[in-house]
C-alpha cells in the first residue's frame, strides 16, 4: 500500500524508517511521527457526514436518515455525539419529509398550497432532492 502523507500532520516529507511485522515504517519529517501505512478501513465522505447531522437538526430520527442516506444510523449517533449536535426541541412541530427528483420538486412548487404552512426545506440528495416540511401536530 502507498503511503500519501503523515496521518498526524498531513505533510508529504517522510522517509522510510525501518520494518515492523513485515510493514514499512516510515517517519515525517515535518512532525518527527512515526507510522506504518495509510488507515486501511471506510471512510465515508464528509458529505454524507454534513448530509446526514442537517438531517437530524431537522427532526428526523437515526433510521429515518439511514434509509434515506444509507449510512449506519450508529454511525450518525457516533457523528451527532462527536460535533456535539443538539437539536432544538419543539413539541408543536414535526417534520415529514419527501424525495423527489428535479421535475417533481418543480411540479410541487408550483402549487400555491404546498407553499402554504410552518415551513419548508430542500436539500441536495445526489441526484434527488429531499424536502421537508414543518407541520403543526393536530390537537
Amino acid at each position: 500500500m502507498m503511503v500519501n502523507n503523515c496521518p498526524n500532520c498531513g505533510s508529504e516529507r517522510y522517509v522510510k524508517s525501518g520494518v515492523i511485522k513485515q510493514r514499512q515504517r516510515y517517519k515525517c519529517k515535518a512532525c518527527n511521527y512515526y507510522f506504518t501505512v495509510n488507515k486501511i478501513g471506510k471512510k465515508i465522505d464528509d458529505y454524507y457526514v454534513n448530509k446526514a447531522l442537517q438531517l437530524y437538526l431537522e427532526g428526523l430520527t437515526y433510521r429515518e436518515i439511514e434509509r434515506i442516506l444509507g449510512v449506519s444510523h450508529v454511525s450518525i449517533m457516533n457523528w451527532v455525539r462527536k460535533y456535539n449536535i443538539k437539536r432544538p426541541y419543539n413539541s408543536k412541530y414535526h417534520p415529514t419529509y419527501k424525495i423527489l427528483n428535479a421535475e417533481e420538486l418543480s411540479k410541487f412548487f408550483s402549487d400555491a398550497k404546498n407553499l402554504a404552512g410552518a415551513g419548508t426545506l430542500v436539500t441536495e440528495l445526489g441526484d434527488k432532492f429531499m424536502l421537508i416540511k414543518w407541520e403543526r401536530f393536530r390537537d
